[in-house]
């Protein structure tokens, strides 16, 4: 058999996306991924794992949702908030449809419109990279295809911008018959712009996704969410597959959603930000760098001189960053996650020598 020629058109173009695991690395010190330093220890009861775990776990909902503030019947679980953004596009668009993304943005979006056959179409950020609704509403009136959802991220990976309220309920207003998918991955880091998910109780067309991989230091256990409204939620459960949620990763996430675990949780994410704080200083005392963006997730996006220059001596000495050289308006950028206080010193203490060599 040739397996190209029997592979679906579609798939024969695709370029996966390049996670910081896909992509690799031989290093010591993985700054690439905003993860979190470490996680915390959980207990797992093995008697039950010879059942089919529940397609949405009660416990794991009910504890979701508590922590939100919305009703059970708005949540969704599924494996990272990776397969709840290809979930709703295999959901509500058609072949003929597609998507509005706003670039540079997380890339996971593009590549699940184009595994699922659908389009995707740019609305054009400021030049301060900001994004705003009119800008929104553009790309989606103007592009060639009907456009059935919009994404989102706020705070955006990886600029670290958040996505203002006022501009949200805008894009809500404007585009009633379109999806406006808000991914808030990295939202616990930036408590002043958690609220915007009530907003699932005004507006039909708003979906959320949010995840325990970032400040709950859980990436490991791949467990996301979807709130939006109960029908929303009742149709993406038509789709999604029989058992998304594995028994141990059900059993771990409900830990952490104790009220102890979420108190970890908000400690975790002020020291996280205590160190994205230093490490912005740092960066602003390195002659090699241009230009550091605010940030409130947990990485600092920064541009250098010689950005390909920096991430390839970085991972000569077993430090892998991650760069951003050929995303849209972002050549010479790296990201670097906020790491240990070890790790990142690690990290300045080589960027801090190459600046020193430079000088």
């Amino acid at each position: 058999m040739d397996i190209e020629k029997n592979t679906a058109r579609h798939v024969r173009e695709l370029t996966p996306y390049q996670s910081a695991r896909r992509i690799g690395g031989h290093g010591h010190t993985f700054l690439n991924a905003n993860e979190s330093p470490k996680s915390e220890s959980y207990l797992l009861n093995s008697t039950s794992l010879n059942r089919y775990p529940d397609c949405q776990p009660h416990d794991l909902i009910e504890k979701y949702s508590d922590y939100l503030g919305v009703r059970k019947d708005q949540v969704l679980a599924s494996r990272g908030s990776d397969e709840a953004i290809g979930l709703i596009i295999r959901t509500f668009i058609e072949n003929d449809e597609g998507i509005v993304t706003a670039p540079p943005t997380y890339g996971m979006y593009e590549v699940s419109a184009h595994t699922n056959n659908v389009k995707v179409a740019h609305a054009k950020r400021n030049d301060d990279f900001s994004l705003d609704a009119k800008a929104i509403t553009d790309a989606v009136n103007n592009a060639p295809f009907h456009v059935k959802a919009v994404f989102i991220d706020s705070p955006a990976n990886p600029l670290g911008t958040l996505f203002p309220k006022d501009e949200l309920i805008k894009t809500l207003k404007a585009l009633p018959e379109t999806f406006i998918v808000l991914d808030e991955a990295y939202i616990e880091f930036s408590p002043e712009g958690s609220d915007l998910v009530a907003l699932v109780n005004d507006y039909d067309n708003l979906i959320v996704t949010r995840t325990l991989s970032k400040a709950f230091a859980l990436a490991g256990i791949r467990c996301g969410f979807t709130i939006a409204n109960p029908q929303v939620i009742k149709t993406m459960l038509k789709v999604i597959d029989p058992y998304p949620i594995c028994d141990p990763v059900a059993q771990i996430a409900c830990q952490a959603l104790t009220p102890t675990g979420i108190e970890l949780t908000r400690e975790r994410v002020v020291k996280c930000n205590e160190r994205r704080a230093r490490l912005s200083e740092a960066l602003k005392n390195n002659p090699l760098v241009t230009e550091i963006f605010p940030s409130t997730g947990n990485f600092v996006l920064a541009r250098f001189k010689d950005g390909p220059a920096v991430f390839s001596n970085e991972a000569q000495h077993g430090v892998i960053l991650r760069s951003f050289e050929d995303k849209p308006g972002l050549k010479n950028c790296v990201r670097i996650s906020v790491g240990s206080d070890e790790e990142l010193s690690e990290c300045m203490r080589i960027l801090d020598e190459m600046g020193r060599a430079d000088g």
